[in-house]
C-alpha cells in the first residue's frame, strides 16, 4: 500500500507538493544565477578575462547565418546589427566565430596587430619596389597614353549612349596590364576576363568556408572544382608571360637603356638576387600579379565609376569639377599629369566618393592567432575579425550628414584616406594599408580629369539626374548594381571663353 501510494505520488503529485517543488526549483535557479553573477563580478574585479563581444542569439548548427540571409549587401546588414549590439560584435557563422568591428577606436587595435615574417617581406617588396612614388612616376607615360586612347573611344561614341562603367574598367585594366606586363600579350585578352571571374567567385558567398569540418562540402558545392579550373587557367597564362620576361631579360645586354622595368621585371630581379629572407618562387610572383589585378584595377575602376555617378547625381558638383579642370588645363588643350596637383576640388570629389562608396567595404578578415582583447571584449583564438570600413565612414559619430554626398566637407579638414584617420579607411591603415594606394589613385585621377575636360555628360534621353539609381552590388568590392549609361558631348575649347 505504501509502495503504491509512493508510485502515485511520483506520477500524480498533489497540488501542495507540486507548488513546493516548483518554488524550491525557482529559488535554487535564482541562487545559482546570483552566484554566477557574483563570480563574474569578482573575476572582473580581480583582473580576469573580459566578457565576449555581444551579439544576436545563435541557432544550432547555422549560428547567426539566418541574420544575414536575404541580404545581398552584407556591410549594410552588419552595420544594422552593430547599431543594436555594439561596435565590437560577435557572430557565429556556421562553425566559424566572427568579430565585426564598426568603430574607429577598435579598428585601430585590429589594424596595428603584429604580422608574420613572410607577410612583412611581401609588404616590404610592395612598398619599396613595386609601388613606391618613384616607380609609380615612371609609368606616367603609360597612364597618359591609355587615358588618351579612352578619350578617342569616347569621341567615336559622341552623342550616343556610352557604357561609362565598362569604359572605367577598360581604361584601368589597360593601365594595370601595361604597368605589370610592359606590353600587350596574346593571352592578355583571356587573362583580364579570367581575373574578373576569379574576383566574382572569391568575393561571393561560399558555404564551405563556414563549415570547415564538413570536408565534403567544397566538392559537393562545386566550389573546389571551379576554383581549381580558374587557378590552373590563370597559372598557365601567367607562366607564359613570366617565361617570356625571363627570356627577354636573358637577351638584354648592359641594361635596357631608357626602357622602364615593368612589375614582372622587378619581381624577377628580386627573385634572381637571392637576398630575400624567403625565396620568391614563380608561384609567389603569380600570386602578386593576381593581387595587383584583383585589388588594384577593380578598386580604381569602382572609384572612378562612383565619382562620376555622384557628379551626375549632383549637377552642381559636376559643373564645378569641370570648370576647375578646364581652367587649370585650358591653355594646354589637353590634360596631363603635370598640373593634376592643382585640381583641388576634383580631389575632394574623389575623397567623398571613397567615403560614401568604400570600394572594399569589409576590410580583409584577420584571424586572431591567440586570445586577445578588443574594445574591452575577449576575443578567442581562431576568430575571424572583420572591420566594416563602410559603416565607420557613414557613422554620424564621426561625420555630419553622413549619407549626403558633400565634397566640401573635406575643405580645411585634415582627414584623409592615407591611413592616419581611422574614421576613413577605404584602403586600410598602418601596416595593413593597401600598398598600391598611390598607384591606384593615379589610375583614377588622370582619366577622370581627361573625361571632364574633353566632354560634357548627360543621362540618356528622358532621364533626369534625380532618376539615376545608386544601387550597389557586392562581390568583395562594392560596385554599381547597374551600369552607368551616359551620353558624351564633345567640349570644343576654342568655342568657349576660358576664364
Amino acid at each position: 500500500m505504501d509502495c503504491c501510494s509512493y508510485s502515485q505520488t511520483l506520477c500524480f503529485p498533489s497540488p501542495i507538493l507540486a507548488t513546493t517543488t516548483l518554488l524550491f526549483l525557482t529559488l535554487s535557479s535564482i541562487l545559482i544565477l546570483l552566484q554566477r553573477r557574483r563570480r563574474r563580478e569578482s573575476n572582473t574585479s580581480a583582473g580576469a578575462s573580459p566578457p565576449p563581444p555581444p551579439g544576436p542569439t545563435k541557432l544550432p548548427i547555422i549560428g547567426n547565418l539566418h541574420q544575414l540571409a536575404g541580404s545581398s549587401l552584407p556591410h549594410y546588414r552588419l552595420r544594422d546589427l552593430s547599431t543594436q549590439y555594439g561596435s565590437v560584435m560577435g557572430l557565429q557563422l556556421g562553425q566559424v566565430p566572427y568579430v565585426v568591428i564598426s568603430s574607429a577606436e577598435s579598428a585601430k587595435q585590429v589594424i596595428f596587430a603584429p604580422h608574420g615574417a613572410y607577410w612583412r617581406q611581401m609588404r616590404k617588396i610592395s612598398v619599396q619596389e613595386l609601388f613606391s612614388a618613384r616607380r609609380v612616376g615612371s609609368f606616367r607615360s603609360v597612364r597618359e597614353e591609355e587615358s588618351a586612347n579612352a578619350v578617342d573611344r569616347i569621341h567615336a561614341a559622341a552623342g550616343r549612349v556610352l557604357n561609362f562603367s565598362k569604359l572605367a574598367c577598360s581604361v584601368t585594366n589597360g593601365i594595370v596590364a601595361r604597368v605589370t606586363f610592359g606590353k600587350k600579350y596574346s593571352g592578355q585578352e583571356e587573362f583580364i576576363p579570367l581575373i574578373e571571374e576569379i574576383t566574382k567567385v572569391v568575393g561571393g558567398f561560399n558555404v564551405a568556408d563556414l563549415f570547415p569540418a564538413l570536408k565534403f562540402l567544397p566538392a559537393a558545392t562545386g566550389m573546389r572544382r571551379n576554383l581549381l579550373k580558374l587557378r590552373n587557367e590563370a597559372s598557365r597564362l601567367l607562366e607564359a608571360i613570366i617565361d617570356d620576361h625571363r627570356s627577354c631579360r636573358g637577351s638584354r645586354t648592359g641594361g635596357g637603356g631608357d626602357e622602364v622595368d615593368d612589375l614582372v621585371d622587378v619581381l624577377l630581379k628580386l627573385q634572381a638576387n637571392g637576398e630575400l629572407d624567403f625565396p620568391l618562387t614563380d608561384d609567389n610572383i603569380k600570386a602578386v600579379i593576381m593581387d595587383i589585378f584583383t585589388a588594384g584595377s577593380d578598386t580604381s575602376s569602382t572609384t572612378m565609376n562612383w565619382a562620376m555617378s555622384e557628379m551626375i547625381k549632383n549637377p552642381r558638383t559636376l559643373r564645378e569639377a569641370q570648370a576647375e579642370v578646364r581652367r587649370v588645363f585650358g591653355p594646354k588643350g589637353d590634360v596631363d599629369e603635370s598640373l593634376l596637383h592643382e585640381l583641388h576640388y576634383l580631389k575632394l570629389v574623389t575623397k567623398e566618393a571613397l567615403r560614401l562608396h568604400t570600394p572594399a567595404p569589409l576590410l580583409v578578415p584577420r584571424e586572431s592567432m591567440e586570445d586577445c582583447e578588443i574594445g574591452g571584449f575577449h576575443v578567442k583564438a581562431k576568430s575571424n575579425v572583420i572591420v566594416n570600413a563602410w559603416a565607420i565612414s557613414r557613422d554620424p559619430k564621426y561625420w555630419n550628414d553622413p549619407e549626403e554626398f558633400r565634397p566640401e566637407r573635406f575643405i580645411d579638414s585634415s582627414v584623409d584616406f592615407k591611413g592616419s584617420n581611422f574614421e576613413f579607411l577605404p584602403f586600410g591603415a598602418g601596416r595593413r594599408m593597401c600598398p598600391g594606394l598611390v598607384m591606384g589613385m593615379a589610375n583614377v585621377d588622370l582619366p577622370l580629369a581627361k573625361f571632364l575636360y574633353h566632354f560634357d555628360w548627360k543621362l540618356a534621353a528622358g532621364m533626369k539626374y534625380e532618376d539615376l539609381d545608386m544601387d550597389e552590388s557586392f562581390g568583395g568590392t562594392s560596385t554599381r548594381k547597374n551600369n552607368l549609361m551616359l551620353i558624351p558631348i564633345p567640349y570644343h575649347h576654342d568655342n568657349h571663353a576660358l576664364k
